[in-house]
C-alpha cells in the first residue's frame, strides 16, 4: 500500500475556487501530484473545538461556512462518502471524540474539490484546538503517523499566512508586505530544517508571527501534519506564494526519514 506524505495547504478565501489564480492552479494539480488515496483525514481551521475531535458522518454535509460571497460559491457541493471507520482508528489513537453530525466545511471541501474533483473518496475531519499549544498539535499529529502507511492522506488545511485584517480586494497586485513575507521566509526556513521545537514556539520564534496570524486557528493544521511524519521530518515546499496581500498560500508535503 502507498505510504502518503502528510500534507498542509492554505486553502485562501472561499472563493480562490472560482478565481483563476495560482494558488488554484496548484490545488487543481495537486491530486495528480500526490495519487489517490484510501482515504483523507482533513485537519481544517475551521473546526474549532476544545478538544480533539473527528467527524463520523456517513455522508458529510457541504458546509457554506461563510457569509456575503457570490451566490455560485453557495451552490456548490463536493458530496464525498464519509470515513466512519478511519474516524473511528482516528478515535483510538488520539482519544478524540467522534461527531457523526459534522460536514465539510470550506476548509476541507474547497481543496478536495480541487484536488479530487470526483468526490468518490472517503473523508473524514479533524478539528483544530485554539485553545491548545502548536506542541500539543505536533503530538496529536504523531499520534496519527501510522494512518499514512495505511494509504490515508492527513490533509491540513489553513494559511501559511493568514490577516484577513489587511486583506486587499483589489488583489494585492504590489506583492506581500515585509511582515508577511518574513514570516513565511522564517516558516520555510523552520521547516525546511525539521525544526520541532521553532514550529511548536512559533509565536516566539519569529517577531512577524502574531500579525502573520492575528488568531492561531489558521496555523494549528501545520504543526498536526509536521507532527505526523515524525520526529524529525523531511519537508518539501510544494507552492509559494500570496494572494490578496496577506494570504500566503504555500504548501508543504512532510515524510518520514526514510521516505520521499
Amino acid at each position: 500500500m502507498t505510504s502518503f506524505p502528510s500534507v498542509f495547504v492554505s486553502h485562501g478565501a472561499p472563493t480562490l475556487i472560482l478565481e483563476n489564480s495560482p494558488g488554484r492552479d496548484f490545488l487543481a494539480g495537486l491530486g495528480t501530484t500526490l495519487g489517490r488515496p484510501s482515504a483523507v483525514l482533513a485537519v481544517s481551521a475551521h473546526w474549532t473545538t476544545r478538544l480533539p475531535a473527528v467527524s463520523g458522518a456517513t455522508r458529510p454535509e457541504t458546509v457554506h461556512d461563510f457569509s456575503g460571497f457570490p451566490d455560485a460559491l453557495y451552490r456548490l457541493r463536493y458530496p464525498a462518502p464519509g470515513a466512519p471507520a478511519l474516524a473511528e482508528r482516528v478515535a483510538g489513537l488520539t482519544g478524540a471524540a467522534v461527531d457523526p453530525s459534522q460536514g465539510l466545511d470550506h476548509g476541507a471541501w474547497v481543496p478536495l474539490m480541487l484536488m479530487y474533483p470526483e468526490a468518490d473518496i472517503p473523508v473524514a475531519q479533524f478539528s483544530v484546538q485554539p485553545g491548545r499549544s502548536a506542541a500539543d498539535h505536533i503530538a496529536l499529529g504523531r499520534r496519527l503517523a501510522e494512518l499514512r502507511r495505511e494509504g490515508v492522506l492527513i490533509l491540513a488545511s489553513g494559511g501559511a499566512v493568514h490577516n484577513l485584517r489587511e486583506f486587499m480586494w483589489s488583489g494585492g497586485a504590489g506583492g506581500p508586505a515585509g511582515w508577511a513575507s518574513g514570516f513565511a521566509d522564517w516558516l520555510d526556513g523552520a521547516l525546511a530544517a525539521g525544526d520541532g521545537d521553532a514550529v511548536a514556539e512559533w509565536l516566539t520564534r519569529c517577531p512577524e508571527s502574531r500579525r502573520a496570524h492575528p488568531t492561531d486557528e489558521h496555523f494549528l493544521p501545520l504543526p498536526v501534519a509536521f507532527g505526523a511524519a515524525g520526529p524529525v521530518p523531511r519537508t518539501g515546499r510544494l507552492h509559494a506564494g500570496f494572494e490578496h496581500g496577506s494570504l500566503g498560500m504555500h504548501a508543504y508535503a512532510f515524510y518520514g526519514q526514510d521516505e520521499g
